[in-house]
């Protein structure tokens, strides 16, 4: 990541962060072994998703850090590709539809 907007990541924040919150920290890292093992989507389908919500999300931080993991899982780079590609597509749709509140909230009497 080479953005200066974002701090980079840093094994000093990291202890910050752990001794801040040391349980929740700990508590944090399971969910996280947990949830990206394999289940009934496996690990690397599990880190396509994680890139694709963090592009909507926009978080620096996970797209790097996810983008690597679904590497080290197996993903191809057409394959990180397309995942962002349903992103933006999902984000596109949704302020799309939307615009059925923006019609609904038109005044006929203006």
């Amino acid at each position: 990541m080479t953005a200066t907007l974002y701090p980079q990541p840093s094994p000093e924040a990291a202890r910050k962060r752990r001794d801040l919150a040391p349980d929740v920290q700990a508590a944090f890292e399971s969910f996280g072994r947990q949830l990206f093992a394999d289940g009934a989507l496996d690990a690397k389908t599990k880190q396509l998703i994680a890139v694709a919500v963090a592009h909507v999300t926009q978080c620096p931080y996970c797209i790097a850090g996810h983008t690597k993991a679904a590497q080290h899982a197996g993903a191809t780079a057409q394959e990180l590709m397309e995942a962002v590609w349903v992103a933006a597509e999902m984000r596109a749709g949704a302020a799309y539809a939307h615009a059925a509140i923006m019609i609904a909230s038109l005044s006929e009497d203006r």
